[in-house]
């Protein structure tokens, strides 16, 4: 029997969506954008899923937002996870990474899971919250995940690395992991699903609830902000070279001289 978590979160729609920034300049404007589930989230939450199917146990999705952050819960509990848990208080807005990490930890200190998922990243593209998590609950950690095969006590997985290479890592249990994409095929959540799900009791957990001091998270406890979001402006094409293999080479080895790199 394994009881896992996986942490979700409710990310803008990249699809649906026409971005443009705030009149500060450090954030999208996001009055009036359409949300979905994180995309790597989905993938976290279909593995869960897939373990309890072999294994017997219970999936409970969780996520720190406002009161609409509740309906990706119900989509992800209509894709199969049986609990959901929202954290939300408005001293949690602003809260950076590593407060993000304090409030999940404080709620999963409350139970007791053998596997904890994240998504590799969510919209901001971080991906820091699954390694402090892990930091912070003192268990192993294992990012970019794209292949679990359950043990006793123990699992395997397998990391998405540099060079299209595989790498495979033994992990005692509990641990966390963050989920990369690919990991499998997220199944399609109908309205019948949604329907089942729509009035399930979804408990809401505050800041006092957590026994969290409320300038220990949000903008207050924030270590890092962001100053600044823009587009980069374009830089300059590369240039092709033609020719022979020998004649790309030499052409290469001059060009590197005139610009000093031999």
């Amino acid at each position: 029997m394994m009881e896992i978590l996986v942490c979700v979160k409710r990310v803008p729609d990249t699809a649906e969506n026409e971005f443009e920034l705030n009149s500060a300049g450090n954030d999208l404007d996001r009055g009036d954008l359409v949300y979905s589930v994180n995309e790597w989230d989905n993938y976290a939450v279909e593995e869960a899923i897939q373990i309890v199917d072999k294994t017997g146990g219970n999936v409970t999705v969780i996520t720190v937002g406002d009161g609409e952050s509740e309906e990706v819960l119900r989509r992800e509990m209509a894709m199969g996870a049986n609990n959901g848990i929202l954290l939300s208080d408005d001293a949690f807005g602003g809260s950076d990474g590593k407060g993000i990490a304090t409030i999940l930890k404080a709620e999963i200190e409350k139970g007791k899971y053998d596997l904890i998922l994240t998504g590799a990243q969510a919209d901001e593209g971080a991906g820091q919250v699954g390694g402090m998590l892990a930091a912070m609950l003192d268990m192993p950690y294992a990012s970019l995940v794209n292949k679990i095969e359950v043990g006793e006590g123990t699992i395997k997985v397998g990391r998405e690395i540099e060079g299209g290479n595989q790498e495979m890592n033994e992990i005692t249990l509990p641990c966390v992991l963050s989920i990369q994409t690919g990991i499998n095929e997220p199944r399609y959540v109908g309205i019948r699903g949604i329907r089942k799900v729509a009035s399930v009791e979804i408990p809401v957990k505050s800041a006092s609830d957590l026994g969290l001091a409320a300038d220990s998270v949000g903008k207050t406890g924030a270590k890092t902000r962001r100053i600044d979001y823009f587009t980069p402006d374009m830089g300059v094409g590369a240039e092709m070279l033609e020719g022979s293999t020998d004649e790309i080479i030499a052409k290469l080895i001059e060009k590197l001289k005139a610009k000093g790199g031999l």
